[in-house]
């Protein structure tokens, strides 16, 4: 049994109310590797990179037991880059710089050793290239995950519909899931979007939480309060592979492993904004995760009197 992530492995520049970088390693297959790896060991990546990567970055990888095998260097070509600027709320940001690179042409291969896939956790890419990932499985993955975005429910959306089609859980935030059903009221557009066919639906609302959906079943999970965000890029993508890690870890599915495993990923991606880029979360003890865990709990229990 294995668990896959495919997304991009790139580089960033950050700009946000408390500071700016210059280039850093983000993309959303690091962050999701990383936050899986504190649950499940031996998380696999697909992505793709230019020779430019840095060498003692993949070595980061492996030392947190992520196997690289899928892990495509193009010679002489240059990795995807990614630069924008948050705004003082920190929930709106502009894209400045987007240089596709190694990912305009980005055909994810498949090692022999990651056939034994059971998770699969497909980070944001075309709605193409996520599918092609779960037909070139010979066997279906015991839980497929996906998370996509409102720029391919733009320009992909007949794509993204066929891909969702094929998925157990869908992730997504309230913005792109009122686009993707057409309805406001997020009860109204999750029963839209599980006729899609994901049995689950997670949709973030960031600063306020996230609701999972299933059937006639709803989750609705705290956000922490933080007294300060340095950078909320790839907390998403954290969440995710908390999310599959925790629940590869556990190796059930049903909806109550779900609901802990959304404030596992809740947990992990409430450290990755306290810092920049993937510094915060490459580093983490188990003591610490389970305190933060913990802090989610007490935020949501309490008795009537």
């Amino acid at each position: 049994m294995s668990l896959v992530v495919i997304g991009t492995v790139a580089f960033d520049a950050i700009e946000t109310p408390f500071g700016k970088t210059d280039r850093i390693v983000g993309g959303a297959a690091t962050y999701a590797t990383l936050a899986a790896s504190y649950f499940y060991k031996n998380a696999k990546i697909v992505a793709v990179v230019g020779d430019d990567f840095p060498k003692e970055d993949i070595e980061d990888l492996k030392k947190r037991g992520i196997d690289v095998e899928g892990l495509q260097i193009k010679n002489g070509e240059k990795s995807f880059f990614w630069s924008g600027r948050y705004h003082n709320d920190m929930n709106s940001r502009d894209t400045l710089v987007t240089e596709l690179n190694v990912l305009a042409d980005f055909d994810p291969i498949i090692p022999e050793s990651y056939q034994d896939c059971e998770y699969l956790m497909l980070g944001n890419l075309t709605p193409n290239i996520q599918k092609t990932v779960i037909e070139r499985l010979r066997n279906r993955p015991k839980l497929i995950v996906l998370d996509t975005m409102n720029f391919w429910m733009d320009i992909a959306l007949n794509d993204l519909l066929d891909t969702i089609k094929l998925v157990d859980v869908l992730t997504i935030n309230d913005s792109e899931a009122r686009q993707l059903s057409g309805e406001y009221s997020l009860v109204k557009a999750a029963n839209k979007i599980l006729q899609m066919g994901p049995k689950y639906l997670i949709i973030k609302k960031g600063e306020h939480g996230a609701l999972l959906f299933h059937e006639d079943k709803v989750f609705s999970a705290p956000a922490l309060p933080l007294a300060d965000v340095f950078d909320p890029t790839g907390a998403g993508d954290t969440f995710a592979g908390g999310f599959i890690g925790y629940l590869a870890q556990v190796d059930t599915i049903n909806f109550n492993n779900m609901k802990n495993a959304i404030i596992f990923g809740s947990a992990l991606a409430s450290f990755c904004v306290e810092k920049f880029g993937t510094e915060k979360i490459k580093n983490l003890s188990q003591e610490e995760i389970a305190a933060r865990v913990q802090q989610f709990v007490s935020l949501s229990s309490f008795n009537i009197q």
